[in-house]
């Protein structure tokens, strides 16, 4: 009896702790998702797409990271910090116990070095110009007019960092949380060069680390232990699928075989909303076109009016999407306090005038258009809508050009299209994540879009204090862009579709960012 009643004690013990392990979130769970593409990339200083940032958010952490609500920037590495009166100087405490997953300390000398490795001309990252635009002192060595030591960032000791602003910046707290602002494995990347971030060389310092990569099929990281933040970390490891057919992700979210996936056929939305785990909420996203304006005709401001104004944003919303997305003519979503561009809508009769005014009366004489495209069915249908208006409204030529994410990102980087699709996810909350990046000199500015006056008051607005003066002053910028130049054609601001169970994963919320940190996810 007494053997008995020691058995039934122990199945007992056993099932509660497996009972607490699921209410605390439980240990060893693994996560896949479908990350849309192959990763360009997995050096933070090289990478510039949203399938390398949900990467990059597994294995690294900066200074300070996202709150998985709000996505407000949150603790990091920096366990606290302090700004100056005048908003230019922000002092870091560093943790005691931040480190590199083979165990080495991370100093404040690591991230001065991160940084300047990032600014340097010879390393090409894509999105310096974001740096340059608030660290005092980045934009003269990124662009090769002075030397490192111009760039007003310190080891103030061992575990404090020091940034100087060129104005105050009001979003400068959350643009740290961004990838351009990490930490890099010096000693690692030193030590294997650009392989620094193959499987069983890469050091990272997020909560998890690099297992496993087989290009074209997936990346798996499993746990950190070295992470300082480890036992709030639940999920043992994430595999990232490299999967860019929509239909196939959904079918496989059905199937049970994948955890999330961000999007799914627009024509299967009704399906989707029937299903456990359907999400939909509005996101700082633009879609949009880029026009090559440095190649006739898309140099001129009276063609680029003129096929922005051939086409129907609510056609493509309605009757394509059907997500519930905002058309919208211009590139800012709505923000609380700015009034957005006017813009440029639909006009068929002006879009005529504008095209013979520019010597291409009912299209005569103007040469074939091609439009770009990374692979993707939605990209491809709204291609399709805006070949078929441009060819009925205006009579232009068009054709459609398909090319896998990598090979798009180089053609586009290269400028060698004439329109190409683009879309934007928002870095931080202000209209300047937006409009920054079609700076004259910025890497992102795939279309050479340039107006002096245009660099002039975004660069105005970064050392202006947060206001109704400063958002009027990007507000003006819009404007110059879009309604008198019409230097790249928006179509919709997102309205984010996902599907993940939240019933049996806890930790993960939507946001107006569409960002959820790792760490906070957990099995229920």
């Amino acid at each position: 009896m007494k053997k008995i009643l020691s058995l039934t004690l122990v199945v007992i013990l056993a099932m509660l702790m497996v009972v607490s392990c699921g209410q605390s979130g439980g240990k060893g769970d693994s996560f896949i998702l479908v990350n849309g593409a192959e990763p360009e990339t997995l050096d933070p200083a090289l990478m510039s797409g949203v399938p390398e940032h949900k990467i990059y958010m597994s294995l690294f952490e900066g200074l300070v990271s996202y709150d998985p609500k709000t996505c407000q920037p949150v603790p990091g590495v920096a366990e606290s910090w302090s700004v100056s009166d005048d908003g230019l100087t922000w002092t870091f405490k560093l943790r005691k116990n931040a480190m590199w997953s083979d165990g080495k300390k991370i100093t404040a000398q690591d991230f001065v070095d991160s940084w300047l490795r990032l600014l340097n001309p010879d390393t090409g990252a894509k999105y310096a110009w974001m740096m340059t635009l608030v660290v005092k002192g980045s934009n003269e060595y990124n662009s090769g007019k002075a030397g490192p030591e111009a760039v007003a960032i310190k080891a103030v000791d061992e575990n404090t960092f020091q940034m100087e602003l060129v104005g105050p910046a009001p979003y400068a707290l959350g643009m740290l949380a961004h990838y351009v602002f990490g930490v890099h494995p010096l000693h690692v990347i030193d030590k294997y060069g650009a392989e620094w971030t193959h499987p069983g060389n890469m050091v990272s310092n997020g909560p998890f680390v690099l297992e496993e990569w087989k290009p074209q099929e997936s990346l798996l990281v499993k746990k950190n232990d070295k992470y300082w933040d480890k036992d709030n970390v639940k999920l043992s490891s994430i595999e990232f699928l490299p999967i860019d057919d929509n239909n196939t992700a959904m079918n496989m979210y059905i199937n049970g075989e994948v955890d999330w996936i961000e999007d799914f056929p627009s024509e299967r939305m009704e399906e989707a909303k029937k299903l456990a785990g359907f999400q939909l909420s509005p996101a700082l996203i633009t879609y949009y076109y880029v026009f090559n304006c440095k190649r006739p005709p898309f140099d001129n401001p009276m063609v680029r009016k003129a096929l922005a104004m051939a086409i129907k944003r609510e056609e493509i919303t309605d009757q394509i999407n059907r997500k519930g997305d905002i058309p919208s003519e211009a590139i800012v979503p709505p923000m609380p306090g700015y009034t957005q561009a006017t813009g440029n809508g639909e006009d068929v009769e002006m879009a005529k005038k504008y095209l013979a005014d520019a010597g291409f009366p009912n299209g005569e004489g103007f040469p074939k258009v091609t439009i770009l495209y990374n692979t993707s069915e939605n990209h491809k249908l709204i291609a399709q809508y805006v070949q078929q208006k441009w060819e009925e409204n205006l009579g232009l030529k068009v054709e459609l050009e398909n090319q896998e994410w990598k090979t798009y990102l180089v053609t586009r980087e290269h400028g060698e299209f004439d329109v190409a699709r683009a879309g934007w996810v928002g870095d931080y909350l202000d209209p300047n994540t937006f409009l920054e990046m079609f700076l004259s000199d910025s890497a992102m500015n795939g279309g050479k879009y340039q107006n002096p006056e245009y660099d002039r008051l975004i660069k105005k607005a970064a050392t202006m204090q947060g206001g109704p003066e400063r958002l009027a002053v990007l507000n003006e910028a819009e404007n110059l862009l879009l309604t008198e130049e019409q230097g790249i054609m928006p179509f919709y601001h997102y309205s984010r579709t996902n599907l993940i169970d939240t019933d049996k994963w806890g930790g993960w919320f939507t946001n107006t960012l569409d960002i959820h940190p790792w760490k906070t996810i957990y099995k229920k």
